[in-house]
């Protein structure tokens, strides 16, 4: 089961309402996954040489703050620190591996869900709706976003087995559907420096475009070469710091449906997911055709 939406705005005055328009669609998608839900957020872009960290702890009153002046401390730089329920978005000067490796070593009881320049990642169990309300997603603005609900049928409910994943700076994916050569891939790519922290099949898909991206690939490439590598049967909608993209397999058996205006590319599950969009009724809407890869960009 399980349900995906994404929002990508043409239109930058649009920007401050990403959020509001965003929970809508994550909402109506509440009953393909009532279990637990997640999104992914691009906002604010931080300056060259700077990252944005998205952590997680199951404890509402963790301490944050500690963690903020124990990273100022390893690397002597300012960092700010922004408190949602049980996440914490930092931004500090420092790179991708320092930061991976600090904290598997000084604090491991803290999970990773994105980094990046413009990408925050938060998830959680619950439904949709409880989820939604407790990161004030309303509120949020961007450039675009893209969420899951989940139906747990093969493991248990758990926060890092909700979707988005994250594997590389600013890339995040969601997939409804099931890959069935996850196992050999995982494996393949930990020889080649991805690191996984689950044992989702969705988090294996995300790692592989990371792995295409790092080798050299645009976006449109990676997924190409997907197309060749990941058996099973998906659809994925996936970010980066500045792109959207959406791919059905083969036999795209299971549901999407797209639309797009002057404005914006909106992609859901089902179409009561963008039935609220702004100019909806205007929009060139359809379906996604098999082994094709839709792909758009910001504007330089």
């Amino acid at each position: 089961m399980c349900g995906i939406v994404g929002l990508f705005l043409k239109n930058r005055a649009l920007e401050p309402r990403l959020g509001e328009l965003f929970s809508t669609m994550l909402d109506c998608m509440s009953g393909r996954g009532p279990d637990s839900a997640g999104f992914a957020v691009y906002g604010d872009t931080v300056p060259e040489g700077s990252l944005k960290l998205t952590l997680q702890h199951p404890d509402e009153k963790f301490a944050w703050g500690a963690v903020a002046k124990a990273l100022e401390g390893e690397f002597r730089t300012r960092v700010t620190h922004q408190v949602f329920s049980t996440h914490a978005v930092f931004t500090l000067a420092a790179k991708e591996g320092n930061l991976r490796r600090w904290l598997k070593r000084a604090q491991p009881e803290l999970r990773i869900m994105s980094i990046g320049r413009r990408i925050e990642i938060m998830k959680e169990v619950g439904s949709p709706c409880s989820v939604l309300k407790r990161f004030h997603v309303a509120e949020m603005s961007g450039s675009h976003a893209i969420g899951h609900t989940r139906m747990a049928t093969e493991s248990a409910v758990t926060t890092m087995g909700s979707h988005p994943f994250s594997t590389g700076q600013d890339l995040c994916l969601v997939h409804n559907g099931s890959l069935s050569n996850h196992n050999r891939l995982r494996e393949n790519l930990r020889r080649e420096g991805i690191e996984f922290q689950t044992e989702n099949d969705s988090e294996v898909a995300a790692g592989y475009l990371t792995w295409r991206l790092r080798s050299g690939d645009t976006l449109q490439q990676a997924l190409e070469h997907a197309l060749q590598d990941l058996d099973g049967f998906y659809t994925f909608t996936i970010g980066t710091r500045d792109g959207f993209a959406v791919l059905r397999d083969p036999i795209a058996c299971k549901p999407a449906v797209m639309a797009e205006t002057d404005d914006y590319v909106a992609m859901a599950s089902e179409y009561r997911s963008l039935a609220a969009l702004p100019g909806i009724d205007g929009a060139r809407l359809w379906e996604p055709e098999p082994a094709t890869v839709y792909n758009w960009s910001m504007a330089k």
